[in-house]
Order: C-alpha cells, then structure tokens, then sequence
C-alpha cells in the first residue's frame, strides 16, 4: 500500500506541480542585432495551475488550465483575447498539450483520478480522445514527426528519454534521468533535452535517427526549463530572469532579460513561436 501511495505521489510531482501559476505572452522585437521583449500580458488570468504554453498556430496557443477543479486544455486566440476548452474529462486531467504534425488535433498527457497517465489525441472540434500509447506512462512529450515522437517517460522512480515509433509501436530508450523540457534545435534534425545523470545538468541534442547525443552546455543551479529562438540561442528561465546562449558565438550564460520580482517571481515554461516574435512564459 505504500508502495502505490508513493508511486502516486511520485507520478503528480515530478510531472504536475499544482503551484498557482499564469501563462503569459509578450512580443518579441528584432533591432539592430538584439531582441527586445515588450508588451507583455496575462492570458491566462485564472486562479490555480495554468501552464505549459504550445503555440498552436501563428492566431493562437494552446496550455493546461485550471477549470472546475480540474485541468484541461485551453486554446486562447491571440486576436481576440478569447480563450475556450478543447476537453472535458470528469475523472482526469490534461497537461503538455500540442498540436499534432499534418492535423488539427492536440495530443496531451492524461492524468486520472485514478492515476493512470498515458499519452492521448483530443479531436480539435469534438472534443473526442483516443490513446496514442498503451504501453508507456508519458510524462512529457514531443512531435519530432508525424508517426515519430521524443517522449520523458516514467519508469520507476525516474525519467526515461525514449523515441516511439507508431507504425512499429517500437520504444528506443536513449537514456535514464532526464528533465522535462524537449525542443526541436532551429535548422537542425536534432531535439534538446535535459541530462540529470550528473551534478551538473545539462543540455544535450539528440539525433533521432541514428540515436547519438551530444553535450551542448551546462544549465545554470540546476534550471531545466529552456527554448530554442530562431536564430539557435537557447533561452533558459532562472528566477525572474532569461539567460541566453548561443553554442556557435558564445562560451558563457549571459542575461538576455530580466524582469521584476513583482512582475514574475519564478518563471518556468518558456517558449519562441517559430518566427521568433512571440515569447509565451509562465511564472508564480
């Protein structure tokens, strides 16, 4: 019985951490060889968990929002300010959702009441869900291709990184003990991740095709909640702050902006839509 306790409490905590958080979404301006982050605003503005932004498209995002005691699947149209639910589960929630490749539908991680967690498709007008995995507790997951997914999986008490192949139902494990933040690299065929198998974290790539990983930098005390802008700088959310690296002109983290404690005490998820003149974050 403790056993099934434990396993329940380690399933909730390391994959959704129901703090009292806001998504919000500023502009991002380009000028002479710098960007500028400005006109910021809370588009979640909800009492309880809302988090993990994916932009759907160029008109709106989508991310996990507290609704009635549960959490779903909000879509905010970026126009209007109007946000609506793209799911209703009674006995569960959803969580890292993302707009599947070649469809309009969402994918998401499904947490029930009962504690089962795997990874599901949400049908765009409907509402309707079908499981994509049977067979592996997705805690984070990432399109890489159409029948081809990156997905941090649980398996006892850590973090795998393994690529899934729908057609094959095949699972490659390419390593134990990572973090949650998966990324495809700009210009690239690779994906970034995080490695825990050290003191230090660390940003890797990956190339899913052949399975090969390569150490791109440290992370600073420990962070793990990265993004990628267009131009290959990764931006890496400590605190009330965003660092920036480039890994073809820099050797060090420096501060590309920091915010006021006021404004956002601990920002967590980040992501560029892909022109890089959005920046969606979200923060305590």
């Amino acid at each position: 019985m403790k056993k099934i306790l434990y396993l329940l409490v380690f399933v909730s905590s390391v994959c959704f951490a129901q703090t009292n958080t806001e998504v919000f979404l500023y502009n991002l301006s380009f000028i002479n060889g710098q960007y500028k982050v400005e006109k910021g605003k809370n588009i979640s503005n909800n009492p309880g968990y809302d988090s993990q932004p994916h932009f759907y498209s160029k008109k709106s995002i989508v991310f996990s929002s507290t609704r009635n005691k549960q959490t779903d699947i909000a879509k905010y149209n970026i126009k209007t300010g109007k946000t609506k639910f793209l799911s209703n589960t009674p006995n569960g929630g959803e969580y890292s959702p993302q707009r599947m490749p070649k469809s309009k539908n969402v994918s998401a991680v499904r947490l029930d009441t009962d504690g089962l967690q795997r990874f599901y498709k949400y049908n765009s007008k409907t509402s309707k869900s079908k499981e994509l995995i049977a067979n592996l507790k997705v805690a984070y997951p990432m399109w890489y291709k159409k029948n081809t997914a990156i997905v941090v999986t649980i398996v006892g008490n850590n973090l795998d990184l393994i690529i899934h192949k729908f057609k094959s139902k095949k699972n490659t494990t390419i390593q134990k003990k990572v973090g949650r933040s998966l990324h495809k690299i700009p210009n690239s065929n690779l994906i970034s991740y995080i490695s825990k198998t050290n003191d230090s974290w660390e940003i890797k790539s990956l190339n899913p095709k052949t399975g090969k990983t390569k150490l791109i930098i440290k992370t600073i005390d420990k962070k793990e909640d990265i993004c990628w802008l267009p131009d290959g700088t990764i931006l890496l959310a400590s605190g009330s702050s965003l660092m920036k690296f480039n890994p073809k002109t820099d050797k060090n983290w420096s501060i590309f902006h920091k915010f006021s404690r006021k404004s956002h005490k601990n920002i967590s998820r980040i992501i560029v839509n892909n022109k890089g003149t959005q920046l969606a974050l979200v923060s305590e």
